[in-house]
């Protein structure tokens, strides 16, 4: 389970990760007695990406300002989401911004660093550029430095940010953590860093020996049935997406638009790290996503877009032609293209191309074909010969 981000950075201050002043707001007039100084950052606190595209993430001067923007937060939904809380964040001007992780690699079964010169925002996008340390070994400094290094740092900044990975690793350990991120790592113009935003996951088996932590996860508000089921987010577009992952979503509508595409909806199934239940769980949420995207009329063609450890790319097309086979029945439905990324990808394709369905591995060649059933120009009916002028002869 996923810690807020109010709770990840009071885990990396625990560990000398240096955080900004901050303070959670429960209710707007909860501004009135703020003790970080104008200017402040208000955020909300919800589980999913990308909330300064959708609003989440509001700079604000004065106290006026504040509780307004605090009133319009909270009562904005995030991929169905409403916070609970707000962070309010003195405000900070990087230079610079880095991305770093220390993860369990599932596959390998050891912990990996991550690390890239380009972080912050649609960090997605930018996948080639994250390099990876793989722990092999009882873990040492000279595994955060070798990230460092492999990032292209000089100088001051090897030495400062493989100290925070160094603290991250450590607090993953100490933990029983899945994943700790820090994205964006701040590096103002003096070299100092700042962890502008964290994520965490607890490893749910790891809580009966993790008391603090098992008392953080139940003090998490937890959201009522009806909120906890799929959303669909309305566009005005022509191509319906299904994704796992806020950050997944997001990269793909981006990706979509650059290549003269336009999105009339999508459905966030939830990250990976959220199907540690029975595949039949992720299986049933596919088949919902599609039936919410499908009875949009505006939608031309479907991309599902679905990056997977947990389950095999089969399931997914399982659960994919299932769907198909039921609903192709009963109503007309718009073309599907589908991008997996996982295990048996080759037989998730044979499946799924015996039912004419195209899958590919690549997202740009996915997202090429989807934008071509939405803009190809039927073809003009053939106009009849004209039957020839014969004159009478006089």
């Amino acid at each position: 389970m996923d810690l807020l981000e109010y709770q990840a950075k009071e885990l990396f201050h625990q560990m000398g990760i240096p955080v900004l002043p901050s303070q959670r707001i429960h209710h707007p007039t909860d501004l009135k007695g703020l003790r970080v100084p104008f200017p402040v950052v208000l955020k909300s606190q919800v589980y999913t990406g990308a909330r300064g595209k959708m609003g989440g993430i509001k700079f604000v001067e004065n106290t006026i300002d504040a509780i307004a923007a605090a009133q319009a937060i909270f009562h904005l939904p995030i991929l169905g989401k409403y916070p609970k809380v707000l962070l309010a964040e003195a405000k900070y001007n990087p230079d610079r911004e880095f991305y770093l992780a220390v993860a369990l690699d599932g596959s390998t079964r050891r912990p990996v660093l991550l690390g890239s010169q380009q972080g912050g925002v649609d960090i997605e996008s930018k996948l080639d550029q994250i390099q990876q340390v793989v722990v092999e070994q009882e873990f040492s400094s000279f595994y955060a430095r070798r990230l460092a290094i492999k990032m292209g740092l000089k100088g001051s900044l090897i030495c400062s940010v493989s100290s925070i990975v160094e603290k991250m690793y450590r607090l993953l350990v100490a933990r029983d953590l899945d994943l700790v991120e820090i994205n964006p790592l701040a590096v103002s113009s003096s070299g100092e860093l700042m962890a502008l935003d964290g994520k965490v996951t607890v490893n749910d088996a790891a809580l009966g020996r993790q008391s603090d932590l098992a008392t953080l996860v139940a003090s998490i508000p937890t959201a009522p049935p009806a909120a906890c089921g799929l959303s669909l987010v309305p566009l005005q577009g022509t191509i319906g997406v299904l994704c796992s992952g806020a950050g997944l979503t997001m990269a793909t509508l981006d990706l979509i638009a650059k290549s003269k595409g336009k999105a009339a909806n999508f459905v966030d199934l939830g990250g990976d790290y959220r199907h540690c239940c029975p595949p039949a769980i992720l299986q049933d949420r596919i088949r919902q996503g599609l039936d919410l995207i499908t009875q949009d009329k505006s939608v031309k063609a479907v991309l599902v877009n679905i990056v997977s450890n947990g389950v095999s790319c089969l399931q997914v097309a399982e659960a994919i032609a299932s769907f198909l086979k039921w609903e192709a029945a009963h109503r007309h439905l718009p073309p599907l293209v589908v991008r997996l990324v996982g295990e048996q990808f080759h037989s998730a394709r044979g499946l799924l191309a015996a039912i004419n369905v195209p899958v590919f591995e690549s997202l740009d060649e996915s997202i090429s074909h989807t934008v071509s059933l939405t803009t190809a120009t039927p073809a003009l009916p053939r106009e009849k010969p004209k039957t020839p002028l014969v004159l009478a002869s006089a």
